[in-house]
């Protein structure tokens, strides 16, 4: 067995051990602790264009661990979550040539810590504090309805996720920092997160935190929510982060900005010792249901916009625009079955653009075109097939436009 399957068997036999030690406390039928066991993979195919015609597999196993502190050591609206990853496969980027990322599964093999936490609630106050390496896209910058795609971008905009040293604290690669979260009346959330500016794991190899040079990464945002109360609970299968399994909400506005404080060499600048100090982008986000069959409660049309403003001083991408539309229950019988359109853009900033010499870069834009069919085919199983038409990838004319296709499967089990 290789030293990474060693590891992803120690940390999942860790966090088995741990969770079945909280059940063991519960004496009744709902334990105070719950792991769910996933597997992810997806078989990629580039069918025509890009740099050339290939396959990748990705795959990536995953063990989530949410304890009631309350129950187990007698903390008050105290909970601790870990998750634990094995990613493995290939880098469809290699030979599609895009940018934005058509699968928001792939990710540097190896086993990673991907969150491991600590929240206090205070619920008669509505403020929420959270401790530990987490991932800001968990509650930052996230639609429901955009989560059924799978191009990176409907995740979190490029702006935004390809900023920073190396990138803020997301998948795969997260941070150590805090959350704080105030609720001021029902609908009403304001969240900010203050973390290291660079992600625990780094080039190498190597793992650090709050080094020097590293700065702080901050991000704030205010959401509104309308969230029904007679809701169902959600549905988790291909999705993630802790409002997975939250009722769907009627409608959501968002507006958040992030700002690194570390410095950056200019795109502009000759010398690679020129410094500027610090880095800010913006981002507006908006989504909710539509229309929804009076005769059918499950069917229903949802709709989302994105929109972001990086720094095109020190980043790549100055702007970044993304909508979609997904329709519930698409078919009789099939209530759990959701299908899309998505178009995702991506801007390279002006800085950038002048650092590309080549005559054959005639374009500042990447667009991606998903279309996705999510199938529940059992409360264990879903499959996914997808297909993306990106436009100049990599914002290069040069390369011929490509015809990705996706086919996805997620394994669910609770232990």
């Amino acid at each position: 067995m290789t030293e990474a399957g060693r590891a992803a068997g120690a940390a999942l036999a860790m966090l088995l051990a741990l969770a079945l030690s909280g059940a063991a406390q519960a004496g009744d039928a709902t334990p105070p602790s719950h792991t769910t066991l996933t597997y992810d993979g997806a078989a990629i195919a580039n069918l025509g264009g890009g740099l050339r015609r290939d396959t990748a597999y990705v795959g990536n196993l995953r063990l989530d661990s949410t304890f009631d502190l309350d129950r187990i050591a007698g903390w008050p609206q105290t909970t601790a979550y870990v998750n634990a990853m094995w990613l493995h496969g290939g880098q469809p980027d290699a030979f599609i040539g895009d940018a934005q990322g058509v699968s928001n599964l792939t990710a540097p093999p190896g086993v990673v810590l991907e969150e491991a936490w600590i929240q206090r609630n205070f619920n008669a106050h509505g403020v929420s504090l959270l401790a530990g390496k987490y991932d800001v896209n968990s509650e930052f910058y996230t639609l429901q309805s955009a989560n059924l795609f799978l191009n990176s971008s409907f995740g979190v905009g490029p702006e935004f996720a390809q900023s920073g040293i190396d990138g803020p604290s997301i998948y795969p690669r997260t941070a150590l920092g805090v959350r704080v979260a105030y609720k001021p009346s029902p609908g009403v959330i304001l969240r900010t997160a203050v973390m290291d500016g660079v992600p625990v794991q780094r080039e190498g190899h190597r793992y650090d935190a709050f080094a020097p040079g590293d700065g702080l990464l901050v991000v704030s945002e205010l959401a509104l929510l309308n969230r029904p109360e007679h809701a169902l609970e959600g549905d988790a299968r291909l999705r993630t982060g802790r409002d997975a399994n939250l009722p769907p909400y009627q409608a959501k506005l968002a507006l958040g900005v992030w700002h690194y404080t570390t410095d950056f060499v200019p795109l502009d600048s000759a010398s690679t010792t020129a410094r500027r100090h610090g880095a800010t982008g913006y981002y507006a986000i908006a989504g909710g249901v539509l229309a929804r069959d009076r005769t059918h409660d499950a069917r229903a049309l949802s709709g989302f916009v994105q929109f972001g403003v990086g720094d095109p001083g020190v980043n790549r991408f100055g702007r970044y625009m993304g909508l979609g539309a997904v329709l519930s229950a698409p078919l009789p019988g099939r209530d759990t079955d959701e299908l899309g359109l998505a178009v995702a853009r991506a801007r390279d900033g002006i800085d950038y653009r002048r650092l590309q010499t080549g005559a054959a870069r005639t374009t500042a834009t990447e667009t991606t075109w998903e279309a996705s069919y999510l199938a529940q085919v059992s409360p264990w199983l879903a499959v996914q097939p997808d297909l993306q038409y990106v436009v100049h990838p990599n914002a290069d004319a040069s390369v011929p436009n490509a015809w990705v296709f996706s086919l996805r499967f997620e394994l669910s089990y609770d232990l």
